[in-house]
């Protein structure tokens, strides 16, 4: 039995919904199950149907539960259109940042159908893990690590940053993993004061910060880590600003728990490094859910007020970025807990002089 799917359709028949139209891939594997591309689901009430093409129908007869598997024969709009209206739906959600406007208006203006934005119902599910998304994740948080350790035993002036790159990402797909979760960042001396600096051709330099901020897919499930070590011996500028960031993470870590609020995980450790006087010089939130995607739900940031909760998985990444002398970030995942926090990530984080 589906009970995902079970989950969903409780929430139509108690909400008055027809249907749900469900076209974001991170949602359409979490409901059916299906790892595969070009995807969508219908679900009603007491049915449920998965739209895809040829490519991928024995794909899915292996992979999806509980789902009748329509052949769209290329024309996913028509496709659609017809199993929504060949089932009587009349009041159909959907995810407004992800329906096409051909595809509403196809729904809305030929097949008069009444259409009502429908978001975070799967997103809120998603963001309290199973035990096997857990375990998902920390297998990809290992092979990420293992990707650290070779990379930092190679690591020297003169490689360039494109170079560390490409040895993160083709170790941890020797390790197993299906790919990377987003596009990997190193980023050295100056340029590590930009948050998600590209990988370059700038080589490595004695004396040098180098941020990596990594992660690969297992299972379809996301890691995430980061690591600034620094080439040759740090000035004490250097040492300082490592210092801070680690602290603060230290500080949200050790007081991370169920029912805090978003904002406050987010000042654990803000006020840290706000209290050093860098606090200009960190402008992105502490932290993020990681799952099916590498950004999801739940968000510690200054704006958010929600509610962490048992079994969510979230970064701790605080850091700082000084213009033109370089950054610091440290990344941890950890495992929400009802008093505490279990941290998945175990790579050292004490200041690594190359």
């Amino acid at each position: 039995m589906n009970k995902r799917l079970a989950k969903l359709q409780d929430f139509l028949i108690q909400h008055d919904f027809d249907g749900y139209y469900i076209s974001k891939p991170a949602n359409v594997t979490y409901i059916t199950g299906f790892k595969g591309d070009d995807s969508v689901a219908v679900v009603t009430k007491d049915e449920a149907f998965f739209l895809t093409d040829f490519r991928y129908i024995e794909q899915a007869k292996n992979e999806t539960d509980g789902f009748s598997i329509v052949d769209n024969n290329r024309d996913m709009n028509k496709a659609i259109s017809e199993c929504v209206s060949s089932i009587g739906i009349k009041k159909l959600g959907f995810e407004s940042d992800y329906m096409t406007y051909e595809t509403y208006s196809i729904l809305k203006e030929t097949y008069k159908i009444g259409l009502k934005p429908l978001n975070n119902v799967i997103e809120s599910s998603r963001s309290i893990k199973d035990e096997k998304e857990i375990e998902n994740i920390k297998r990809a948080q290992s092979i990420a690590e293992n990707a650290l350790k070779h990379v930092l035993s190679i690591m020297k002036v003169g490689m360039k940053e494109k170079d560390i790159a490409a040895e993160i990402e083709y170790f941890m797909r020797k390790e197993g993993a299906e790919g990377t979760s987003f596009d990997t960042i190193v980023a050295s001396g100056f340029r590590s004061a930009l948050p998600h600096g590209k990988p370059s051709e700038k080589t490595i330099e004695n004396g040098n910060f180098v941020t990596c901020d990594f992660g690969c897919k297992y299972n379809a499930y996301c890691s995430d880590m980061t690591r600034t070590v620094c080439i040759g011996k740090a000035t004490e500028e250097q040492r300082k600003i490592y210092s801070t960031v680690l602290n603060a993470q230290k500080h949200a870590i050790e007081n991370l728990k169920a029912n805090i609020k978003e904002n406050e995980g987010d000042y654990l450790a803000r006020s840290i490094i706000e209290n050093e006087g860098y606090g200009k010089y960190f402008g992105h939130s502490l932290g993020h859910g990681v799952g099916l995607e590498i950004h999801e739900m739940p968000f510690m940031a200054k704006d958010k007020t929600g509610s962490l909760k048992i079994n969510m998985v979230v970064t701790v990444e605080p850091g700082i970025y000084i213009p033109n002398l370089g950054g610091v970030r440290i990344e941890d995942m950890v495992l929400i807990r009802e008093n505490d926090v279990l941290n998945l990530t175990i790579a050292p984080k004490d200041l690594i002089e190359i």
